[in-house]
């Protein structure tokens, strides 16, 4: 979801508590200034941890995703590396507390109701988390991002409770692994994927030399 209207179009399915997604967007932000035709951005919502949540709603921690400490290591290393190449500082590598769930149902909320002010809210949420290092998943955060880009506090926190937007969210999460999306952030142009916080350069060729 963006302002921009015409041109190429891209979609992208990110989690805000990936790392790889914000430095995704990060790469994605630096190509759209190389453009000189607008790019409509389509964002996709994807629930990383949707195979550690309890019907309540919350993560156990606990559960077994087959990650180890030495796919955390390697995790980290990749991040410091993109971080270098893109020129991006992070207060954190990793989120591994924080659930993104309540962020990603305020953002679909914004996204349906105020389509010309989700880009900035998209980035509060981003911003806050890997720059600030605040908790995204906390309803006052999100109500403090929401009045910070004027938008109305009351319908952000409701929006947080809302079942009926939470389903619409596990619905499109449940469609996305039936596109074959397994992991983000991933890119998707006329049904040509690519995964990764890939260059900016990677997506110059996906979006134009197709």
């Amino acid at each position: 979801m963006t302002a921009d209207s015409d041109g190429d179009r891209l979609e992208l399915y990110a989690d805000y508590v990936c790392p790889f997604c914000y430095l995704g967007t990060r790469s994605l932000a630096q190509y759209r200034e190389t453009r000189d035709e607008p790019l409509t951005v389509e964002w996709h919502p994807f629930d990383l941890r949707s195979g550690k949540r309890n019907p309540d709603g919350s993560i156990d921690h606990e559960a077994d995703d087959g990650k180890d400490d030495a796919y955390f290591e390697q995790a980290k290393q990749n991040v410091e590396r993109l971080q270098d190449e893109f020129g991006v500082e992070m207060t954190q590598v990793f989120a591994g507390e924080v659930d993104s769930l309540p962020a990603q149902q305020a953002s679909w909320y914004v996204s349906q109701e105020y389509p010309d002010r989700w880009a900035t809210f998209d980035e509060a949420i981003y911003t806050a988390l890997w720059q600030d290092a605040r908790d995204i998943g906390s309803p006052d955060v999100l109500a403090s991002l929401a009045e910070s880009v004027d938008l109305p506090v009351d319908e952000i926190r409701s929006a947080v409770d809302d079942d009926g937007l939470r389903s619409e969210l596990e619905d499109r999460f449940r469609s996305a692994q039936r596109r074959g999306v397994s992991g983000v952030p991933t890119f998707v142009v006329d049904g040509t994927a690519t995964s990764g916080a890939v260059p900016p350069e990677h997506l110059a060729r996906l979006v134009e030399q197709r």
